[in-house]
């Protein structure tokens, strides 16, 4: 596996032989069976489990380092591994081993008049840049994903998480060497130089065939504006609940608290909660003590803060804000006309969700929020990959083309016409 520090010549070099490697790498995966693939993910599994002391010891590094540097502490969650996490992580790349493989699957097939017998194919991509921040989960993810799908990936890491990269990344490169695959199937950018980055967005002379960013706004904004190859992306999680007139209160209390507080540094966190004022007298204070009381600062509008004095004035700033914190805006609206409105104008295309019992009312809802996932009773801390049951995700695409929603061993595949004929030729 090639370091940074192996290459003569500075971030020029070393990343023109990382792009150079993915792509004979990428080859060699496009053709590999499912029993290769698998045996990588399995093996990189044991290897994260025998060495979880080694990760935490270089997480511990990391998270020093954060606080230190006075890191808020939605952004130290994000960057924390643990005995659990390690076990989530080893569990996840057997969840990928476990996927069909989407490689070669026919899609379509038909046969035309004239005889000739069409199908639709599925085929990896080529090459995948993967830029992330703080989240050394998304290494091993990535990876497994990229593998499984039959691509070669180029993984940078941010600076923030290098450490806890660098040792993930060793088991992920010890399982591919085990299964006998290319070495370069899935490499990490060994340099934090921001210059790789820019490197990757310019394709690494035609290597690089699709950028896959994680990160912060300012990071998925800088690849939106440098790539020159296509981008799955979407640039912030802003997540809305909205509990209707005829929701259960039991039920929106407690999927409002898990939508805001289970984790609030993931992209899936509601962000605004949106409220019926036709709705019954105790729910707005039932929601806003529920948040309160699990930790949480609301801030809302007249009618929030008139339903509890705790909540303070929400600004226009705080709506269509990604907190990623213990904070919530909270907003009364007239319906579910009045909440899409809302959505509309603050939203991200990312997460929504909807508390009803009517039936009609959730699925106009469901149908007309243009968002990548949509939820009827549920929380909108389902976004996520692994919940849908593709066993893990590189993250949340908002865009519309190709990919949509949470990016799994599917979304990592394009596709080929394979035709079959005995002999057909098109008249003149």
């Amino acid at each position: 596996m090639q370091k940074a520090t192996d290459i003569d010549g500075g971030t020029d070099a070393l990343m023109r032989a990382i792009g150079t490697n993915a792509r004979k790498a990428s080859h060699v995966l496009a053709l590999a069976p499912r029993a290769a693939k698998d045996a990588a993910l399995l093996n990189a599994a044991k290897a994260l489990r025998r060495d979880r002391q080694k990760i935490l010891d270089a997480n511990a590094k990391d998270v020093a380092a954060a606080r230190a540097a006075g890191r808020p502490e939605s952004f130290i969650d994000r960057l924390v591994l643990n005995d659990k996490r390690i076990e989530a992580i080893a569990a996840g790349l057997e969840d990928v081993a476990a996927l069909a493989d989407p490689v070669g699957a026919v899609l379509a097939e038909w046969t035309r008049p004239n005889g000739l017998k069409f199908e639709r194919v599925r085929v990896p991509i080529g090459v995948i840049g993967i830029i992330y921040e703080s989240r050394p989960n998304v290494t091993a993810d990535a990876g497994a994903l990229s593998l499984k799908s039959g691509n070669a990936a180029i993984l940078r890491g941010g600076s923030e998480s290098h450490h806890s990269s660098v040792a993930i990344h060793a088991c992920i490169a010890e399982g591919i060497a085990a299964a006998g695959l290319p070495a370069d199937a899935i490499q990490y950018v060994g340099t934090t130089s921001r210059e790789a980055v820019g490197h990757m967005l310019g394709g690494l002379g035609g290597c690089v065939d699709v950028i896959v960013p994680r990160g912060g706004k300012s990071l998925v904004q800088r690849v939106q504006d440098e790539a020159r190859v296509p981008v799955f992306a979407h640039l912030e999680g802003i997540c809305h609940t909205y509990v209707d007139a005829k929701a259960d209160l039991d039920m929106a209390r407690t999927v409002v608290v898990n939508a805001k507080m289970r984790r609030t540094g993931v992209c899936g966190a509601t962000e605004c909660l949106l409220v019926d004022r036709n709705a019954p007298a105790s729910t707005l204070p039932t929601l806003i003590e529920a948040l309160i009381a699990s930790g949480a600062e609301v801030r809302g509008d007249a009618a929030a803060q008139a339903a509890d004095a705790r909540v303070n004035a929400a600004t226009e700033d705080d709506y269509g804000h990604e907190f990623l914190d213990a904070i919530i805006a909270v907003k009364t609206v007239d319906g579910v006309g009045g909440a899409m409105a809302h959505i509309a104008r603050y939203g991200s295309q990312h997460t929504d969700a909807i508390i009803t019992e009517d039936e009609a009312v959730a699925q106009r809802f469901l149908t007309e929020v243009d968002s990548a996932i949509v939820l009827w009773n549920a929380s909108t801390q389902f976004a996520d990959g692994g919940e849908f049951g593709f066993g893990a995700e590189i993250g949340i695409a908002t865009g519309k083309l190709h990919a949509r929603g949470p990016v799994g061993v599917e979304q990592l595949t394009s596709f080929k016409y394979v035709v079959r004929g005995s002999g057909q030729i098109r008249p003149v």
